[in-house]
């Protein structure tokens, strides 16, 4: 190889040992940048992040705190629960909320709300607090207590309505009586780390922060008054740190396919298989048989699908300019029943919905131009309870929605939801392929061809 007179071979070598030492350093980095990938997919997962709903983008349940008043030792604050979930709501046996102090704080009193244990108030001679724990655990009080342990908005057992079910029942509200703590806003001190049952696991709760005070107006309207100091805790859900497996499943038919698409073999898991019971067995007909426990286990029917809640969607007829569906809600859980029930589905068609027998519906636009996810729950003392497992266990409705001629079709699919939620927890849907598929109409002239020739054929035989 000839060389040019201005250049210098011992340059050339240099930076041809500069680009292999790169080259090297770029080949020892790829493990690094695999690592480095791994950490951030880590954090990205288990990040707050994951909570987040498309169906319900600002769904949250946020918790104020309001110092109404200072005490000789501390402050007397009203918390207030807020959810504002569309669709997901708190059920029995409840929420409970828990923290830690930040000092050596206790509760002297509660009004509302009460803590699940007391701790050790040893040292207290004359007046003995209402709980000394350092993470105390508050839960709501059970209707009926007697008033003066009553407050605003309380003793509903822990039960939340979501937002968009009803506002107004979607409020708790406690008063508490902080002693050993901050008499001011300069030395008062935030709790911190923020727990929400609600009433299993879910809820991952953020810092306190301090917002500005929260205003309140007189009964006469005609005054404003604000607290002392208010800081806010914000709770989102994530269905992946509730359960590792989905808790319902859905299932197809229509009229125009003979075949019922059922819900997928273990579509939440097999891990009960082992202590359902078949839906004609003696063991029914025991006392107590639908009674809960504390932990909550299920006792379900023997199914493939093992879920406790299976949701029925049924293309059921086709008119010139309407077409109809019936939607069927079934209980397999033979220990719990459903107060206040919510069903939310994702169709393109829930845009223009022109009647809804025997539910409630309530459209869900969290994106201003997109329309297509509607909400479904029961009729105040007519459906709004889906009983325990057993021959009351459903509800059911029919939906009759007007056909937009530019996109209403029912092939490959298109009459059956994109996405189902059953209180607020996403459901498993059949796999595509599987999707009761419109008779091929060729098949049919062929039939009718190969009848018509067969027909002709067997004429001129006769005339023979």
């Amino acid at each position: 190889m000839l060389l040019n007179a201005n250049e210098n071979p011992g340059h050339k070598i240099l930076v041809q040992g500069k680009r292999c030492c790169s080259c090297l350093q770029q080949c020892r980095s790829v493990p690094a940048m695999k690592f480095l990938f791994l950490v951030v997919l880590y954090h990205m997962i288990l990040s707050p992040a994951a909570a987040y709903d498309p169906l319900d983008p600002n769904g949250n349940i946020t918790i104020k705190w309001d110092i109404m008043s200072w005490t000789p030792d501390g402050y007397v604050a009203t918390v207030t629960m807020n959810n504002f979930q569309m669709y997901r709501h708190i059920m029995t046996p409840g929420w409970s909320l828990g923290w830690s102090w930040a000092k050596k704080e206790v509760i002297w009193t509660m009004v509302g709300a009460q803590a699940t244990e007391q701790g050790d108030c040893s040292k207290f001679k004359a007046t003995v607090p209402h709980c000394c724990k350092r993470n105390p655990t508050v839960v709501d009080l059970l209707p009926g207590v007697p008033y003066n342990l009553q407050y605003a908005n309380c003793c509903k057992g822990g039960v939340l309505a979501s937002w968009g079910q009803d506002p107004t029942a979607s409020v708790s509200a406690f008063q508490v009586s902080v002693g050993l703590a901050g008499t001011s806003n300069k030395t008062v001190k935030l709790p911190k780390n923020f727990t929400l049952l609600g009433p299993g696991p879910g809820y991952t709760c953020g810092p306190a922060k301090i917002v500005p005070s929260t205003v309140f107006l007189t009964t006469d309207r005609r005054r404003k008054t604000q607290a002392l100091m208010t800081w806010n805790v914000t709770c989102t859900y994530s269905q992946f740190l509730a359960s590792k497996n989905p808790t319902c499943c859905v299932s197809f038919s229509s009229f125009y396919n003979d075949s019922i698409i059922p819900c997928p073999t273990c579509a939440c898991g097999c891990q009960n298989k082992n202590n359902c019971i078949m839906s004609d067995s003696k063991l029914l007909q025991r006392a107590g048989i639908n009674t809960p426990r504390k932990d909550n286990q299920p006792l379900l029917q023997c199914t493939h699908h093992m879920c406790p809640i299976r949701v029925h969607w049924h293309v059921k007829l086709n008119y010139k300019d309407y077409w109809r569906v019936k939607i069927a809600i079934t209980n397999f859980n033979y220990r719990l029943n459903h107060t206040q029930w919510t069903l939310v589905a994702q169709h393109p068609n829930l845009n223009n919905v022109t009647q809804v027998f025997s539910f409630e519906y309530k459209p869900l636009v969290p994106y201003q131009s997109i329309n297509d996810t509607g909400m479904f729950y029961g009729m105040k003392f007519y459906n709004d309870l889906l009983m325990e497992a057993g021959p009351f266990g459903n509800v059911q409705s029919e939906v009759l929605m007007q056909k937009n001629k530019d996109t209403f079709t029912l092939k490959q699919g298109w009459g059956f939801p994109r996405k189902v939620y059953f209180n607020g927890e996403e459901c498993l849907l059949p796999p595509p392929d599987t999707y009761p598929y419109l008779p091929n109409s060729a098949n049919k002239y062929s039939i009718v061809i190969s009848m018509i020739a067969a027909s002709v054929v067997w004429i001129l035989l006769c005339v023979w």
